[in-house]
């Protein structure tokens, strides 16, 4: 008896301990504001394109089915299309996630389309040396008349200030940097009350938010991020590749090298590498241009430059038409990028670097041209003029020579002197299948 009590008892204790283990392993996997909650750190960087929308809208769908606790972006941007930053700001303004951006490292800032980001975030932090605003409309293709740019600039207006007003910030600041472009350090955004946070570091970040009060769905929530864990969420390939391509700098690299392309096939037809390799690039560079503010005669000058570099494949213009070319890839490089988009340039060296490698290589085929042109012909019929042959017969006048390995019919130029078989001469001219020679003197 006392025997089979022990055992139920044993029975019953392994019992209470398999269901106590598994509520605590079911527990654990509960989502809750507990100190090992989860923020994930969303690193938005360069132009705002469709690349970062794509990029956003997967960790914002992620971090909702991981249950996770915030999301913090950190924005470095000059602005971008303004399509994309209105994505992202629908996505932060409907997230059942709080989302806090943050414009960091130092140096780093939230210019024009980055702006509309920052103040619909639930909570804006800046790092110290950063700044935010600027958000004055650049039109993509430039050149907006009165009118447009007055449409442009009052529906930026009223967007940022309905932002501003859902997350209760200064709505004043907010129009004056759509139509100012004012800007503010993170010192003065915190005094205006455009910024809630300054925060050295992540970690800080995380301490400074502990306690903070939002509203999701008219909801109010009291952050609890004491001890939560940080996970970076990394950018795939294709994620990043796409961001890169809105790089100014690299969208002219691919144009110059899909230029280069298409003529190297213009001049050898059939290589196809070239071609191939240039039409890629070019396609791949109307792709950043797209969400690039770019000056629509900036472009029409270079594709003036890629014609003018085609026809001196065709017509022999002894540079003329490649000094026209090189004048108007100049001046378009120059004029590619819209010059009221401050942040968004290409640099210097790499407008020199294209125009004067393309110089350089228009120039050395000039140069061969001309001198191949220039240079008497050393093949075919002409090529036998001034050459010197042996005669197989005697020219009285008329007769047989022998040059270049073949046997001709030959006339003496000089019939009062007979030119003996054997003696050398030299041909004048051709007519038809007939040399004129005459004794070779010397």
């Amino acid at each position: 008896m006392n025997i089979f009590l022990k055992k139920k008892n044993r029975l019953k204790f392994k019992f209470w301990l398999f269901v106590i283990g598994g509520w605590l392993l079911f527990s654990s996997l509960l989502p809750g504001d507990s100190a090992t909650s989860q923020v994930w750190l969303v690193k938005m960087e360069g132009t705002i394109s469709p690349a970062t929308v794509e990029y956003f809208k997967k960790a914002l769908t992620q971090a909702k089915d991981k249950n996770v606790y915030c999301i913090i972006v950190q924005l470095d941007t000059p602005g971008g299309l303004d399509i994309s930053m209105r994505e992202i700001v629908k996505l932060i303004m409907n997230s059942e996630i709080p989302v806090v951006v943050y414009i960091a490292p130092r140096g780093a800032r939230a210019a024009s389309a980055g702006v509309f980001i920052a103040l619909s975030s639930h909570i804006l932090a800046m790092a110290p040396g950063t700044n935010i605003g600027a958000a004055h409309p650049v039109s993509l293709l430039g050149g907006m008349d009165e009118t447009m740019e007055e449409k442009v600039v009052n529906d930026a207006a009223a967007y940022i200030r309905a932002i501003a007003e859902k997350r209760k910030r200064n709505v004043e600041w907010a129009e004056k940097t759509v139509r100012k472009s004012v800007s503010a350090t993170a010192e003065e955004a915190l005094k205006l009350g455009v910024a809630d946070i300054i925060a050295e570091n992540e970690e800080e970040l995380l301490h400074r938010l502990q306690g903070r009060k939002i509203s999701i769905d008219d909801r109010e929530i009291v952050l609890n991020t004491k001890g939560a864990k940080l996970y970076i969420y990394e950018q795939r390939f294709k994620d990043k590749f796409l961001q890169k391509l809105s790089d100014p700098n690299l969208a002219y690299v691919l144009l110059m090298i899909g230029i280069w392309g298409i003529i190297l096939e213009f001049f050898n037809p059939g290589i196809l590498l070239p071609g191939i390799a240039g039409a890629i690039c070019l396609i791949l560079s109307f792709f950043a241009l797209q969400i690039l503010p770019f000056n629509l005669t900036g472009l029409l000058l270079i594709l003036l430059a890629v014609i003018l570099f085609i026809l001196e494949v065709k017509i022999t213009s002894y540079g003329a038409l490649t000094i026209g070319g090189i004048i108007a890839l100049t001046l378009g490089s120059l004029m590619l990028i819209e010059p009221s988009a401050i942040y968004l340039s290409i640099g210097w060296e790499y407008i020199v670097a294209g125009v004067g490698i393309t110089a350089l290589l228009f120039v050395f085929i000039i140069f061969y041209a001309v001198r191949a042109q220039l240079k008497p012909p050393v093949t075919g019929e002409e090529g036998l003029i001034g050459k010197v042959g042996v005669a197989r017969t005697d020219l009285n006048p008329r007769g047989k020579v022998y040059i270049h390995g073949e046997l001709w019919n030959a006339e003496n130029t000089v019939p009062e002197k007979v030119i003996k078989a054997g003696e050398e001469v030299k041909v004048l001219k051709i007519e038809g299948m007939k040399l004129f020679v005459k004794k070779k003197e010397g």
